[in-house]
């Protein structure tokens, strides 16, 4: 059985004591039965709060550098029919294809709903 990851400092060296799960390096407890809620689906939202679902259309609302690339997504450019990924732990949950960079990930923070 694998146990949770700390939810203060996301630490994966967790342990149980009875009912408790403890974090051995900032000293966090917490029930297991709180671990449950926290797993969660959380829903994506755009910049503006709107819910996102897969098969939207979303406009880019600021420029964006392509990392390894001199490529830039400008402001407004439409990428449609994107992908969620609820998942994802560093911060880019959209999966998509925009026209003349191809593939990529992008941050909800920085796209609308079109």
């Amino acid at each position: 059985m694998s146990l949770p990851a700390c939810p203060q400092c996301q630490s994966i060296y967790t342990y149980e004591d009875g009912s408790q799960l403890i974090c051995p390096e900032c000293a966090h407890e917490w029930s297991a039965t709180d671990t449950a809620t926290a797993d969660e689906v959380q829903p994506i939202k755009d910049a503006n709060g709107n819910l996102l679902s897969d098969g939207d259309t979303v406009t880019v609302i600021k420029d964006l550098k392509v990392k390894g690339s001199s490529l830039v997504v400008k402001v407004g450019t439409k990428v449609k029919n994107i992908r969620l990924l609820p998942d994802a732990s560093d911060g880019h949950d959209i999966d998509c294809k925009i026209d003349g960079i191809g593939a990529m990930k992008l941050k909800s923070e920085f796209v609308k709903k079109a």
